[in-house]
């Protein structure tokens, strides 16, 4: 074990605030990218957690998030064309106004709607489902009672988050645009972060009028035979396509999602203060953190300096240090912020963390300790010999 890493354990009390400066900073950019990135999956956990390997859009789409998406209807028959499809169904959906049924009963008083906090009227988005059996527009967290249950005629699925805000709870009957429909399922994962949403089947969107029979279609969603050809046949589909449309495969299309969200200048703005601030409060706080133990230990050091060793193995001895900070540091990040995203998940809020941001972020903060032991360095003049003798 090196003189360095034995140093950070058996004295950790001494570099506790740097930790903690580190994994503070960890968190604030952790948890704040990861709820943007959240709330971009919660727009589009319907697609990602579809059964569907390909998904079909313009060629000029470049994600779920903003832009046209819809192809023309004949394309359908095009994507059957090949081979290893086996079914091909259009996201369709819709929009309209949505009320309890508690707001226009003239038997409840004004103080008691107030008091149940349902809304007069809420603008909200349809999207359907398919429910036969293995349908690919159904959602694979779906469990087989709620698809039975939307198979009956005029029933809807709410997420949990929207509820208190559309003034609803399971069993409740409501109008939507004018029509009643009963809540027949509860759904979770699926935050309503802007405009709530409700979930219908594709029947019951046809029966109250609203089904798309234009010459136009939502994206679409294909099921192949073999989900491990997706990249293949994605790619197959391109080519024959000939630029009239673009195949992505679930995992390229999520992907692509997350990038969007960073398309938004308010979220890059947003972002980059937070971790232009993580940066200063974590250099700042390991900074002196590590000067202060470093005095502490002046006259270890000073020791060592008595024995030959030389100030070029004393500035590696504080930079392996300063190395082993910043890994605890990130370990310690990765669990606060675990820790806030089960808090957060567990009130229907997404903290999406991706390999890859941890990485990053990870990578920042021992580079962060890193620059804090660099300046911490000075501090090694102080060690002379002479010193031990005072």
């Amino acid at each position: 074990m090196s003189l360095a890493l034995s140093t950070l354990l058996f004295e950790w009390r001494r570099y506790m605030a740097a930790v903690m400066a580190l994994a503070l900073s960890g968190l604030l950019v952790l948890a704040m990218t990861g709820v943007f990135i959240g709330i971009g999956k919660g727009f589009t956990a319907t697609i990602e957690r579809s059964s569907a390997d390909i998904i079909v859009m313009q060629p000029g789409a470049k994600s779920l998030i903003g832009g046209p998406q819809g192809v023309p209807r004949r394309f359908i028959p095009l994507v059957y064309n090949n081979r290893d499809v086996v079914e091909v169904k259009p996201l369709d959906g819709s929009g309209g106004s949505f009320q309890s049924v508690r707001n226009v009963d003239p038997t409840i008083s004004q103080a008691e709607r107030a008091r149940q906090g349902a809304p007069s009227q809420e603008f909200v988005q349809a999207l359907v489902i398919d429910t036969a059996p293995g349908s690919v527009t159904i959602p694979t967290d779906y469990s087989p009672e709620l698809v039975d249950a939307l198979r009956q005629p005029y029933t809807v699925a709410i997420d949990e988050t929207a509820l208190t805000k559309l003034g609803v709870k399971l069993g409740d009957k409501a109008l939507y645009n004018g029509q009643t429909v009963t809540v027949v399922g509860i759904t979770r994962g699926y935050p309503n972060m802007m405009s709530s949403t409700i979930i219908m089947s594709r029947d019951t969107l046809r029966m109250l009028g609203q089904a798309d029979t234009g010459p136009r279609v939502g994206p679409l969603m294909v099921k192949i035979r073999n989900p491990a050809d997706a990249e293949r046949v994605a790619a197959e589909l391109n080519a024959a396509g000939n630029g009239q449309w673009k195949a992505w495969t679930r995992q390229e299309l999520a992907d692509a999602n997350q990038m969007a969200m960073f398309d938004e200048g308010i979220l890059v703005i947003i972002i980059g203060g937070c971790v232009v601030l993580g940066t200063i409060i974590g250099i700042a706080i390991t900074w002196q953190t590590l000067r202060g133990a470093i005095m502490a230990n002046i006259k270890e050091f000073a020791s060592l300096r008595a024995l030959g060793v030389g100030m070029g193995s004393l500035n590696l001895i504080v930079m392996e240090l300063s190395f082993w900070v910043g890994c605890v540091g990130v370990l310690a990040a990765i669990v606060l912020t675990m820790g806030v995203q089960a808090l957060a998940a567990s009130n229907a809020v997404i903290i999406a963390l991706p390999p890859l941001l941890l990485l990053i972020v990870g990578g920042g903060l021992v580079v962060i300790a890193m620059l804090s032991g660099l300046l911490s360095l000075g501090v090694l003049k102080n060690s002379q010999p002479a010193d031990l003798l005072r």
